[in-house]
């Protein structure tokens, strides 16, 4: 099985080019928003550790949101509670994925949480910055001082791009993405 990773900025349409691969995709965001919604225990966690941001299940991603902008070092707790429950799921995706010939990891920290391994296939999205923010902007819960702290965490774009073994240009036009990774299908495959 070849895991291609899939890195860029955000807003850069990670998964968007993650789903033009045509192969399984295991979307991170996706798996933590129903962890959110449906588990519990993820709830009971973080209720213990933020008591005074987490307050009713289905957890609400508003009350993310303030406990990540109301202490600088909340976001590391949810990260570290989260990641574990994501790391399972993933194991669960590959395992129920084990006959495919290609699986695809939409998973926004993929080099800093260290879950890439040595063979991952890492696929750059690049697209200028004009565009990015232009489509940040018009996503309905943007929130500049969150996304500044996700910024914070994040390697440098610069090492990512030097780590990866492929660049897709994305310009938000369907053709030349597919055309893009059809090129790097062939020379994968």
């Amino acid at each position: 099985m070849i895991r291609i990773g899939i890195l860029g900025d955000i807003g850069a349409g990670k998964s968007y080019v993650a789903n033009n691969f045509g192969y399984p995709v295991f979307n991170a965001d996706h798996e933590v928003s129903k962890l959110y919604k449906n588990n519990r225990k993820i709830y009971n966690k973080l209720r213990k550790k933020l008591p005074k941001n987490i307050s009713r299940f289905p957890i609400d991603k508003k009350e993310i949101t303030e406990a990540i902008l109301s202490d600088k070092n909340n976001l590391r707790k949810i990260i570290n509670i989260v990641h574990q429950e994501i790391t399972k799921k993933l194991k669960l995706f590959l395992r129920k994925n084990k006959n495919k010939k290609i699986v695809i990891l939409d998973i926004p920290l993929i080099l800093e949480n260290k879950i890439n391994n040595k063979r991952d296939v890492l696929v750059f999205v690049d697209a200028k910055k004009k565009d990015i923010d232009i489509r940040l902007k018009k996503r309905i819960n943007f929130n500049i001082k969150l996304y500044d702290k996700f910024k914070k965490i994040q390697l440098p774009i610069l090492y990512k791009k030097k780590r990866s073994h492929f660049i897709i240009k994305n310009n938000f036009k369907k053709k030349s993405v597919e055309k893009d990774i059809k090129n790097i299908l062939k020379k994968i495959l």
